[in-house]
């Protein structure tokens, strides 16, 4: 018997359901997500606008927070899209291309932006556990080798899931129970031993954001160290609230990551709906809440937008 030519397996579009038993339901699920892209939108472009045309704020500290928010832009406009698209117009068909695509940036802007969210607190260990050498650590030569770092890392830990998923035939499967392409829903599609694709889609990037989530702790046993020797409440004050925003950045980040994770490899007697409405958090509310933290929490930040906002004409004039 000839052998069976494995690409003629692959097929031509996905077709995404969106939330399984919830589809009633999603003109009135679009509403929230909606505004929260909006808002995530404006709110990161305010932010790049901001740190962009203040000089005072080209400073380590805000240019990590811009790279954070172009990641935040990135991973949101990856997806949601396409998401609200499939809710308002029933646009379900995604084509395998378009499928590997939005998979790979998704994956790919997560690992980027943990990196660059572990830059961040290398930045803050710095600058509180050695001031004096926060210039001659902290250049701009060590800035765009830090951006560089994060895009070739995700670059090379997310590509090989795009050739896992090529090699595989799917036999007709393509309707994938979600609201947007990951790399084992894809996986789980074909007819063909996806054991590499469940190791290497859980082991390698979890890995790479356990690693980082290590990273940060260690600086933030440093800091607090640094911070209880302060010999003044006022710079402890100070010093600490630094921090908090980064904290929360954190949280917001890290814990509904977990809750995918969890649920995705784990959570088998949790409810579809529930699971996929959990996955769509991390898309969500990291774009929306990181600008609003830092615009909240940073006085600088807070001054310099006020001053963009209201006036634009004679602020960029003087520049």
């Amino acid at each position: 018997m000839p052998l069976v030519n494995l690409t003629s397996l692959t097929p031509a579009t996905f077709t995404l359901v969106g939330i399984p038993g919830m589809e009633q339901l999603h003109v009135w699920i679009s509403i929230p997500f909606c505004a929260a892209y909006v808002a995530a939108l404006l709110g990161n472009g305010v932010l790049l606008l901001t740190i962009g045309s203040e000089r005072s704020l080209h400073q380590p500290m805000y240019l990590f927070l811009s790279m954070l928010a172009v990641a935040d832009l990135t991973l949101s406009t990856t997806v949601v899209p396409k998401m609200l698209a499939l809710f308002w117009f029933h646009a379900r068909e995604i084509s395998f291309g378009a499928c590997l695509t939005q998979m790979f940036f998704l994956h790919s802007t997560c690992l980027a932006e943990s990196l660059v969210l572990l830059a961040m607190a290398f930045d803050r260990f710095v600058a509180i556990c050695h001031p004096l050498r926060y210039g001659a650590v902290l250049t701009p030569s060590a800035m765009a080798k830090t951006g560089l770092v994060a895009l070739l890392r995700s670059f090379c830990m997310i590509s090989p899931c795009i050739f896992l998923l090529k090699r595989l035939p799917f036999c007709g499967h393509n309707v994938i129970l979600h609201t947007y392409c990951e790399h084992i829903g894809i996986a789980r599609l074909a007819c063909a031993d996806i054991s590499v694709n469940i190791w290497y889609g859980l082991m390698v990037p979890f890995t790479m954001i356990v690693i980082d989530l290590v990273l940060i702790a260690v600086s933030y046993v440093f800091i607090l160290g640094a911070l209880f020797r302060l010999p003044s409440r006022t710079a402890r004050h100070k010093a600490f609230n630094t921090c908090g925003s980064h904290i929360c950045v954190l949280f917001f980040f890290y814990v509904p990551i977990a809750f995918t994770v969890i649920t995705h490899r784990f959570g088998w007697d949790m409810p579809r709906h529930v699971h996929i409405l959990l996955a769509n958090l991390y898309v969500l509310f990291p774009p929306l809440l990181n600008p609003i933290v830092y615009g909240v929490r940073t006085q600088q930040i807070k001054e310099k937008v006020v001053k963009v906002l209201i006036c634009p004409k004679s602020h960029f004039l003087r520049e």
